[in-house]
């Protein structure tokens, strides 16, 4: 496999390392990445504006429905993300507006599938996600990925983001600047891989924010604890849960807004699970959006089958670097390119992929499309050096 030091590309991620209280960590967040997260705010504001038509002020508005769920979850995100907007110089109204960013893309992409007539459909880039239990990879450890595709202008907006926390477990995320987590892993050996998913239930009510959830995942201990955590708390938005442990245990959960009701869970086939941008539970009863809103999720799906979960052989690290940067359906394929066809504002690419070592607690990143960008190896052996904390970790799973 071809893991090389990224330096040569000249266009790493940062790195933001945190430690101390919430308030504190959202300090020093937002003061390391103060540049990204300016950068963040600015190009949302065009997002937002052509997504939904909705002005920077009325989108603060809107988010500000969600702070009682986000407080009922942990108050100590509330208190996160105002440490950033401190740390960055700006209001606490603008980070909650990044962290609510899916329910107004994925809303305004529901109306629109909606509306009568409907207007022209758009194709939005999204995640292709894969998990590898040990009895299915060559190294006989928990591989946990995948390749995060969005908007072109979070090239310039991602960190690679590490915590530590005293009492629960410390993490390391691949994320916007401002948003509080999106794929990573923790040190009590929990990976997380995620994929947007859209029904026609997605209409932005308040509820805990996609980004929310996935910060909440951070702190669990176990595939258990996480299984719980989405079924306690009403969700705002649907998405895909791939969560995985060094245990050998691994499900995927699909979930749509609201209650445990609507969690379907997906258990591996062949010690493999992969998943894309739509529903795959035979159990999934409400109206299907995705597919409308990311038509390439299906050809995606049965790229990722072909390379891992159908070979009739262990599945070396090679062959994740290989689909990862698979270019059938080009440009809409695994490894996602910029489709001149679609709106400036539209225009996607995979932002960076990932592969998750849980067993040797390492990272392979691409800064990056992977076809293109080699992957570097971050070890976080020594970060992760601490017994997994029970203490409140509890409370939030």
């Amino acid at each position: 496999m071809s893991v090389a030091d990224g330096a040569a590309q000249g266009r790493l991620f940062p790195h933001v390392r945190l430690r101390g209280d919430f308030r504190a960590r959202g300090c020093q967040y937002g003061e390391q990445a103060k540049a990204r997260v300016h950068g963040s705010l600015e190009a949302y504001e065009r997002v937002f504006e052509h997504c939904a038509s909705w002005d920077w002020r009325r989108v603060c508005r809107e988010a500000l429905r969600f702070v009682p769920a986000i407080e009922a979850l942990e108050a100590g995100y509330l208190e996160e993300m105002q440490g950033i907007a401190d740390g960055a110089g700006v209001q606490f109204e603008d980070i909650l507006a990044l962290n609510v960013r899916t329910e107004v893309v994925f809303a305004a992409e529901a109306r629109r599938a909606l509306a009568t007539p409907q207007p022209r459909q758009p194709r939005m880039a999204e995640c292709s996600a894969f998990c590898l239990l040990p009895q299915a990879a060559s190294s006989r450890h928990t591989l946990l990925g995948q390749n995060w595709d969005w908007y072109v202008h979070c090239r310039d907006t991602v960190v690679v983001l590490e915590a530590e926390q005293e009492e629960r477990p410390n993490y390391v995320t691949v994320v916007e600047a401002g948003l509080l987590a999106k794929a990573g892993i923790n040190s009590c050996g929990l990976g997380l891989a995620t994929n947007a998913l859209v029904t026609a239930e997605d209409r932005g009510e308040p509820g805990v924010p996609y980004h929310l959830v996935l910060r909440a995942i951070m702190d669990c201990r176990s595939v258990t604890d996480a299984v719980a955590l989405v079924q306690r708390v009403p969700r705002a938005s649907s998405a895909n849960y791939l969560v995985a442990h060094r245990d050998g245990v691994a499900l995927d959960l699909e979930c749509a807004p609201g209650d445990f009701g609507r969690v379907y869970v997906l258990l591996p086939e062949n010690g493999t699970i992969v998943h894309t941008n739509h529903f795959l539970s035979p159990r999934f009863d409400l109206r299907e959006v995705s597919l409308w809103a990311m038509p390439d999720s299906a050809a995606r799906l049965v790229r990722l089958r072909a390379a891992i979960a159908d070979r009739r052989r262990s599945v070396e690290v090679d062959d994740l670097v290989a689909v990862l940067s698979d270019h059938a359906e080009y440009p809409a394929s695994v490894c996602c390119h910029p489709d001149e066809r679609d709106h400036p504002q539209e225009r996607a690419a995979t932002i960076a992929s990932l592969v998750m070592d849980l067993d040797d607690q390492r990272l392979l990143l691409a800064d990056g499309n992977p076809c293109a960008t080699p992957f570097r190896e971050l070890d976080y052996r020594s970060f992760f050096d601490k017994s997994c904390p029970i203490g409140r970790v509890s409370e939030v799973s």
